[in-house]
């Protein structure tokens, strides 16, 4: 089977969706239901961690593994405390790293990233650091032990798709460890370029929660991962700049 290995944790599905931004925490399960998904994010700050209330963990399917995120977190020390939160609140030790370095992009800083993945892999936390699309910020997040890196593809939120493809490759290259294409994704071909790209998995929100019909959009998502996936796998075509007739000519009398 071709899954998603994460320092052991394996997922049939290379889709791992967020949590917010839906209509209802209803629609929130169906979505996550027609994506296929195995993994979602939990924002830790924005969700109520105690389940014997109303909350968003009652409505993610049992199946599913949880990924902690520190979104909204500016400094390393918060994101260190937002992951210590939700590992005393019984959630998981795998966590997604974003410390935030600016409010109006939201790109990440990456000194501060870099930092705070040095203490929580030591503190023994799992690692999925977000991260600009750049090779060595990369490369430094590897070698800080953490388990995949997640390079965003354009701003959060943005729908821009792939703005840096040369970069992702470059990345792919460079580095040993899952390669998560996070954030920028808006519809379901940007999904496959990531995964034809060569990418490990893709990592969305937006895309599904703010379409017109996020259920259909889930679903579509998640057949773009694949297709894309196994259009990796096949190896495509190399470009040329001329034709190349279907039905050679060579041997025709």
């Amino acid at each position: 089977m071709d899954s998603l290995n994460i320092q052991g944790i394996l997922l049939s599905s290379r889709l791992i969706i967020g949590t917010g931004k839906f209509a209802s925490f209803e629609q929130t399960h169906d979505a996550i239901v027609a994506s296929g998904a195995e993994m979602v994010t939990v924002a830790v700050r924005r969700t109520e961690l105690r389940s014997d209330k109303e909350s968003l963990l009652n409505f993610i399917p049992k199946n599913v593994k949880l990924l902690p995120t520190t979104a909204g977190c500016y400094t390393a020390d918060e994101a260190i405390r937002t992951c210590y939160l939700a590992r005393e609140a019984g959630l998981t030790n795998l966590v997604k790293l974003e410390v935030i370095g600016d409010s109006k992009t939201l790109f990440p800083d990456v000194e501060a990233t870099i930092q705070a993945a040095k203490i929580l892999v030591k503190e023994g936390f799992i690692v999925l650091p977000y991260t600009n699309d750049d090779p060595i910020s990369a490369k430094k997040l590897e070698d800080a032990g953490c388990a995949a890196v997640m390079p965003l593809a354009a701003p959060i939120g943005s729908g821009l798709g792939i703005r840096n493809p040369h970069n992702i490759i470059i990345i792919k290259e460079s580095v040993k460890i899952p390669v998560i294409v996070d954030a920028g994704v808006g519809t379901a071909s940007d999904a496959t370029i990531a995964m034809e790209l060569g990418c490990d998995g893709v990592l969305m929100n937006t895309g599904i929660a703010g379409a017109q019909n996020p259920i259909l959009m889930a679903e579509a998502m998640k057949l773009a991962v694949i297709s894309g996936r196994k259009a990796f796998l096949a190896g495509r075509i190399a470009k040329k700049m001329y034709a190349s007739a279907s039905s050679p000519l060579a041997g025709v009398i």
